[in-house]
C-alpha cells in the first residue's frame, strides 16, 4: 500500500507532500530508501523525475524495499522558479551539519541565519534521524553527473551511471557546507547520491533516462538492511 499525505509546511506556508510504501514498509528493521525532489526551485528536472517516479510507484504492485518520496521539498522556490525558499535560504546549505557556515559567495547560496533555521530542513532532518534510511537520493540539475557521497552508495551510483551514461564523481567540485551530503553522510554515515541532470534538458527525457536504475535500486531487497 502506498500512502501520500501532507507532511510539512514550507517557509511560505505551502504544503509539502510525502509518500511512502513498499512491500516491507511495516516490517521491523528494514531501512527505507529516501528520494527527494525539488530542493532548488529553479531545477524543474528534479521535480519531474520525482513526480514521474511517484506515478510509477503508485501503479506498481511489486513487493519492493520500503521507500519514502518527497516530490518537491521547496514549493516556495518552485512556484517562483527561484533556487531559494520563501525566506531566501538555499535549503542545501541549511542542514545542521558540523561544517555548516554562515558564509556564502552569493545570495543564491544564503545558508540561513543559523543551521536548520528553515521549516523544510527541520522536518527533513527529523525524518532522517527517525527513519535512518539506507540510502538518500536527491534530484537536481546542473552539469550531468552522479555525485556519490559514501562508499556504501557506490553500487547504486554505478547503476545510475550505467543507465544515464553520466560520470560518477565524489563531490560537486566546490565546498558545500551545510549540505545534505555533509549532514547525512559525513555526520551520520548514511550514503547520499545526488543525481545532477543536465540543466534545461527536455523534461520528457528525464524519467526514461533514470527509470531502469531507480527501479533496480528499489527492487534490490537484499540491500534493505544495510
Amino acid at each position: 500500500m502506498n500512502v501520500i499525505k501532507e507532511w510539512a509546511k514550507s517557509a511560505g506556508g505551502h504544503a509539502i507532500s510525502l509518500a511512502y510504501g513498499g512491500g516491507f514498509v511495516f516490517e521491523k528493521n528494514h531501512k527505507p530508501l529516501l528520494f527527494i525532489g525539488g530542493v532548488h526551485g529553479d531545477e524543474p528536472e528534479g521535480v519531474e523525475l520525482a513526480t514521474r517516479f511517484l506515478q510509477y510507484l503508485e501503479h506498481s504492485s511489486e513487493k519492493t524495499s520500503p521507500w519514502i518520496l518527497i516530490p518537491c521539498l521547496n514549493p516556495d522556490g518552485y512556484m517562483k522558479v527561484e533556487r531559494t525558499n520563501g525566506n531566501g535560504v538555499d535549503l542545501n546549505r541549511n542542514y545542521p551539519a558540523k561544517n555548516w557556515s554562515p558564509d556564502c559567495d552569493a545570495p543564491r547560496y544564503f545558508p540561513g541565519t543559523k543551521a536548520a533555521s528553515e521549516p523544510e530542513i527541520q522536518a527533513l532532518t527529523a525524518l532522517i534521524e527517525a527513519e535512518r534510511p539506507r540510502l538518500i537520493l536527491h534530484f537536481h540539475s546542473w552539469k550531468p553527473c552522479i555525485v556519490c557521497s559514501g562508499e556504501k552508495g557506490r553500487l547504486d551510483a554505478q547503476r545510475l551511471a550505467r543507465a544515464s551514461n553520466y560520470e560518477i564523481v565524489s563531490d560537486i567540485g566546490y565546498p558545500t557546507p551545510g549540505s545534505l551530503s555533509s549532514f547525512a553522510n559525513k555526520d551520520h554515515d548514511i550514503p547520499v547520491i545526488c543525481i545532477e541532470e543536465e540543466a534545461g534538458v527536455a523534461l520528457a527525457e528525464v524519467w526514461p533516462r533514470f527509470q531502469p536504475a531507480l527501479i533496480e535500486i528499489l527492487n534490490d531487497t537484499s540491500m534493505r538492511d544495510k
